[in-house]
C-alpha cells in the first residue's frame, strides 16, 4: 500500500491511498466466493451459481462492500504509518472500484494545530478602577419603582403627548372596505413615541384628546414580514379610549420591604451596590482577558481546524437556543435561521478556540493541576450559586465524567489565566468617560 501525504494546511491533509491490485483481485473473489455460498438464484443449486451471473446481479453491491472494506482497513493503517492524528470524521473520496487495477483513493482529514510555547511573561495590561455612583444606584431604584408602578388614567383634560401611555380601539380599511389583514383590536395599549407601532400611527395619536376618533393613512414598508401587508397601503380608523399615567410607589423603608428580602431602603441600596460592584468585577475581568489574548494572540500564529470551529459554533448555538427558550420563544420564531446565526457568530466561534488552544498550551506547559482541596471549594461555589446541596452538584458531575472533565479543564483554564496576570505588569487607570455628542441646532 502506498500512502502520500498532500498538505493543504498545517492543520488540513489529504492522504492518496493506493492499494495494490493484487490485494484488490483477492478481496473481490473472496466476496463473490462468500455471496455464491449464500445467494439463492433461481435455476441454480445453492453454491453452484456461476460468478458471471453474480457478476451481472450484485456487481455494484459487491464494488461498494469491497471498496467500503478496503478504504476501512488501509485508512487505518496509512494513519499508522504516516503517524498523523485525526479530528472528526475525514471526507473519503473514491473513484468506482475496478478488479484489474489498484484501488486508489483520498481521505481528506484535519489534524490538531501546532501551538508554540507561550511567553506569559512582560505582558502590560491596563486596569481600569470602575466605582459604583450613587447616581447608578438611584438609576437601579428607579427602574425597580417603574416596575412596581401602574397606570392609571391621567386627571387632567388634556391631548396626548408623545412619551404617554394610550389605549385605543383600531381597525384597518382598504379602498374603504374592512382590511381581514387587520383585524378590529380593542383596548390596545402603546407608548407614543416608543416605535411599537408603524409612525404615522405613532404621528397620529399626538394631538387626540379621550373619547376622539382619527383615521390615518399608513403605507407598511416592503420588508414586512406579512407578504399581503408588504407595500400595501391602508386606512386605520383609531379611537383613543384613554391616556394614561404612571402610579409610583414612594422611595422609603415600607418599599424596600415590598421586595421581600430588606427591612429597610438602607439594605435595598446596599445590595445593589454590591451587584453593581460585582458586575464591574467581571467587567473588569473581561477587559483584562480581552488585553490578554490580544497580545498573546500576536505571539502566537496557528490555523484552526475548520472541526474545532464548527463544534465551538454549535456550543454557542445551543446556549442561544437555551436562552430563546427560557425566554418562551425561538430561533425560528425570531426568523434566525442556522446559516444566518452561524455566519453571524463564526467569527467569534474562531476567536474562542483560539483563546482555548492558547490556554491549553499554557496549562500544559506550566504543568498545571487542580487539588482535590480545590475541586471541592468550586463544587461548594457551585452549589452556593445553583442553591442545590454541594453532594448533589458533586454526585451530578462524578456522575457524569465528560461533564467532569469539562468542568476541571474550565477550572484550569481560570488558573492559567491568574498565571498570566501575576507575570504581567499590570497599571491601574481611571475609567474613560465618552465623548458627549455636539449639540446642533436641532438639538433640544
Amino acid at each position: 500500500m502506498q500512502v502520500n501525504v498532500e498538505d493543504v494546511s498545517t492543520v488540513k491533509k489529504i492522504l492518496h491511498i493506493e492499494i495494490p491490485e493484487e490485494q484488490v483481485s483477492r478481496e473481490v473473489a473472496e466476496a463473490y466466493k462468500n455471496l455464491k455460498k449464500t445467494a439463492k438464484i433461481k435455476g441454480f443449486r445453492p453454491g453452484k451459481t456461476p460468478r458471471s451471473v453474480l457478476e451481472g446481479l450484485y456487481g455494484k453491491n459487491v464494488s461498494a462492500e469491497v471498496s467500503g472494506k478496503l478504504i476501512q482497513e488501509s485508512f487505518e493503517d496509512a494513519i499508522k504509518q504516516t503517524g498523523l492524528s485525526f479530528l472528526g470524521t475525514p471526507a473519503v473520496s473514491s473513484p468506482e472500484l475496478k478488479e484489474k487495477e489498484p484501488f486508489r483513493y483520498s481521505a481528506e482529514i484535519e489534524i490538531p494545530p501546532v501551538v508554540g510555547d507561550v511567553d506569559i511573561s512582560g505582558l502590560k495590561l491596563k486596569k481600569r478602577l470602575y466605582r459604583v455612583t450613587e447616581t447608578e444606584v438611584d438609576q437601579q431604584i428607579e427602574m425597580l419603582r417603574k416596575s412596581m408602578g401602574h397606570k392609571i388614567p391621567i386627571r387632567e383634560d388634556r391631548p396626548a403627548e408623545r412619551g404617554d401611555s394610550v389605549v385605543i380601539d383600531f381597525e384597518g380599511f382598504k379602498d374603504g372596505k374592512p382590511f381581514a389583514e387587520i383585524q378590529k383590536t380593542e383596548n390596545y395599549a402603546v407608548k407614543i413615541g416608543d416605535g411599537q407601532v408603524l409612525k404615522e400611527l405613532d404621528d397620529s395619536l399626538a394631538g387626540m384628546k379621550a373619547g376622539e376618533t382619527r383615521e390615518a393613512l399608513v403605507r407598511f414598508p416592503g420588508t414586512h414580514p406579512n407578504e399581503n401587508l408588504a407595500d400595501t397601503e391602508a386606512a386605520f380608523r383609531i379611537t383613543l379610549k384613554e391616556i394614561r399615567e404612571d402610579l409610583l410607589p414612594e422611595v422609603n423603608d415600607e418599599f424596600a420591604k415590598r421586595f421581600g428580602r430588606y427591612q429597610t431602603l438602607d439594605d435595598l441600596k446596599k445590595d445593589i451596590t454590591e451587584n453593581l460592584s460585582q458586575g464591574y468585577e467581571k467587567r473588569v475581568e473581561q477587559e483584562l482577558q480581552e488585553q490578554i489574548f490580544e497580545a498573546l494572540g500576536a505571539r502566537q500564529n496557528f490555523d484552526i481546524p475548520d472541526i474545532m470551529v464548527d463544534y465551538e459554533l454549535k456550543g454557542i448555538m445551543d446556549d442561544a437556543e437555551r436562552t430563546f427558550s427560557y425566554h418562551n420563544t425561538s430561533m425560528e420564531q425570531l426568523g434566525i435561521t442556522p446559516e444566518s446565526f452561524s455566519e453571524k457568530y463564526r467569527g467569534t466561534a474562531v476567536k474562542q478556540v483560539r483563546r482555548h488552544l492558547i490556554l491549553g498550551k499554557v496549562i500544559e506547559q506550566e504543568k498545571l493541576s487542580l487539588t482535590e482541596e480545590e475541586l471541592e471549594t468550586e463544587f461548594e461555589t457551585m452549589s452556593r450559586i445553583s442553591g442545590r446541596p454541594p453532594e448533589e452538584v458533586k454526585s451530578y458531575y462524578k456522575e457524569n465524567n465528560e461533564k467532569l472533565e469539562y468542568f476541571k479543564h474550565a477550572l484550569l483554564e481560570k488558573k492559567a489565566m491568574r498565571l498570566i496576570i501575576e507575570h504581567s505588569t499590570i497599571e491601574e487607570a481611571e475609567p474613560e468617560i465618552p465623548d458627549k455628542p455636539e449639540k446642533t441646532d436641532e438639538s433640544a
